[in-house]
């Protein structure tokens, strides 16, 4: 079994622009019950950051070359020198035991290839943790809440056969386990499911800690909303589910799943 301790894990917070809630990500991570590395990354390098950044002390990395979502989380886990990381995302709030659950849950597994919480939502400035679309996510990654069914590829490719219902900041990489680049390219919105896919079937264990552990901020301005209002996300969806399901299939798939993005969530 490994024995990462709170030094071997940091929370790289990707910036951009002038998000009006970056200061309390950064509150959120350095408020943590395990203490661990807080950095920041950012490709639209502005004074706001810089000041957010230097007012909490912490270290931040400006990246090379053309923005694009892959690219920014590449870069971030590229800053990272330690063994686990999470890309904390800069309108999300993670509580307080984060660090802590996620360090006990990786220890418990022989060879980790990520782990993901359990998560809530900030709709409106309020707090939504129970929705109808929560509740599908967590009865669908609920076989995961078996420790031996986590190794299972056939398991979690059943769960990522019916959508990505792993919440991305939740998620921390064991980056020594883990294929580099994490995320590639060609896809704009479904690079995190394209990534779970590619994951899933590797060795290793998909580590799922059932406790609610962050809080994931749905708003208008989000990249997401924009991507599914060109249609961009309906057509990588249905790219997606062809990798599991055969074509006319996966098309009764999609049109079911596509319902979900008026929750803007998934």
């Amino acid at each position: 079994m490994p024995n990462y301790l709170p030094k071997d894990h940091t929370f790289v917070l990707c910036a951009y622009g002038e998000s009006p809630h970056l200061a309390d990500c950064v509150h959120s991570l350095l408020s943590q019950t395990t203490k661990t590395n807080v950095i920041v990354s950012t490709s639209t390098p502005n004074e706001y950051i810089r000041s957010i950044a230097a007012k909490y002390d912490l270290p931040l990395f400006v990246n090379d070359g053309e923005p694009s979502i892959s690219h920014d989380w590449n870069c971030a886990i590229g800053h990272c020198d330690t063994p686990l990381a999470t890309i904390a995302h800069q309108d999300d709030l993670y509580l307080s035991e984060f660090a802590e659950h996620v360090l006990d849950s990786m220890n418990q597994s022989s060879s980790p290839l990520i782990s993901f919480t359990n998560y809530g939502e900030v709709r409106d400035g309020r707090n939504c943790d129970e929705s109808k679309l929560l509740s599908i996510k967590r009865i669908l990654l609920s076989p995961l809440k078996v420790r031996s069914l986590q190794s299972s590829a056939f398991v979690r490719r059943r769960i990522l056969s019916l959508g990505s219902s792993i919440c991305c900041p939740s998620v921390t990489f064991c980056l020594p386990n883990l294929p580099s680049p994490l995320f590639r390219n060609e896809m704009k919105c479904d690079l995190d499911w394209d990534a779970w896919e590619r994951f899933s079937r590797l060795e290793g264990d998909f580590v799922y800690i059932p406790t609610l552990l962050m809080r994931h901020r749905i708003h208008e301005g989000s990249e997401t909303t924009a991507l599914i209002e060109d249609n961009t996300r309906g057509f990588e969806d249905l790219q997606m589910l062809k990798r599991f399901w055969p074509g006319p299939i996966a098309k009764i798939v999609n049109r079911v799943y596509g319902t979900s993005q008026n929750s803007n969530s998934l």
